[in-house]
């Protein structure tokens, strides 16, 4: 319980569409756009957060389901990480159904949306490694029309969402190949990831695409590891890989992600145990999606 309640936003709009939605956020450029408010209504009721108004997307339907657009999946941002973590959409991007299936507990999953876990950014995002891996593109809105921007630099900040803009959709290939999430959390049953990794194949490129969550401000893609993995792998045959080179992989992963400090100071305990689970969730990653 607390002595007091926290200020209430002055204004709540409910937009119907993404254009009303932008013009809502024009008109009134303190407020604030909500959708799951998992994170959202986390920050206010801690007083970390005084929105002057709040634009409610619940009623956007367009965000809400995805499409199929020139061998892509159109994902809306107002898709919630309980509709993904369902068998068709499995079907469709099974390493984002995983990371979806993985965010918490049912109440967060059935809040909390695609849309929102990109624009929180939160290092623990679990959709985040996966859609660097996938390396996906954002349709913004906004006050000038629709704009692409790749998600990684969205998550690096590279680019910033202006005045008035929102994530409308995530546009994401679709390869037709296997691929995984794995994460490491601090305790038993879902809960914030202390590491994750996604891995992808992408057969039709000979590749592999690697990104490790969890560990930094966003998601790290070992480059140098992925494109030595992939010269090993017979794309022609079976894709097996013996055990020695998938412990490799792991390790160059860790070692690319997590580098041991300058000169001979070893790295501390904690900071080894993390490389340690790095290495072993990419190893059990790319042996599941060889598999």
């Amino acid at each position: 319980m607390t002595t007091h309640a926290p200020q209430a936003a002055q204004s709540v709009t409910l937009p119907a569409t993404l254009g009303e939605a932008v013009a809502a956020l024009s008109a009134m450029p303190a407020a604030v756009p909500v959708a799951g408010g998992t994170d959202l209504m986390a920050a206010v009721n801690k007083g970390q957060l005084r929105p002057a108004g709040l634009v409610g997307l619940g009623r956007v339907n367009e965000i809400r389901g995805w499409q199929y657009q020139d061998g892509h999946a159109l994902l809306g941002a107002g898709l919630t990480h309980a509709r993904m973590g369902r068998p068709d959409f499995a079907a469709l991007i099974p390493a984002l159904a995983a990371a979806a299936r993985a965010a918490g507990p049912p109440q967060i999953r059935n809040a909390g949306t695609l849309g929102g876990n990109i624009v929180t950014a939160a290092p623990t995002g679990d959709a985040l490694p996966v859609l660097a891996a996938l390396e996906a593109d954002l349709l913004v809105a906004g006050p000038g029309g629709m704009r692409e921007v790749p998600v990684t630099h969205l998550l690096a900040g590279r680019e910033l969402l202006g005045p008035a803009e929102l994530i409308g959709h995530v546009r994401v290939p679709l390869l037709h190949a296997p691929q995984v999430f794995l994460k490491a959390t601090g305790r038993t049953g879902p809960g914030r990831a202390t590491a994750s990794v996604a891995v992808v194949l992408d057969p039709a490129r000979r590749g592999v695409r690697c990104a490790v969550g969890a560990i930094a401000p966003m998601p790290l893609r070992p480059l140098e590891a992925e494109r030595w993995i992939a010269s090993l792998i017979d794309w022609d045959a079976d894709r097996g890989l013996a055990p020695e080179a998938l412990t490799a992989f792991g390790e160059y992963v860790a070692a690319a992600c997590i580098p041991d400090p300058p000169g001979e100071e070893p790295l501390p305990p904690a900071v080894l145990h993390l490389r340690r689970t790095v290495a072993a969730l990419a190893r059990r990653a790319l042996g599941r999606a060889l598999s």
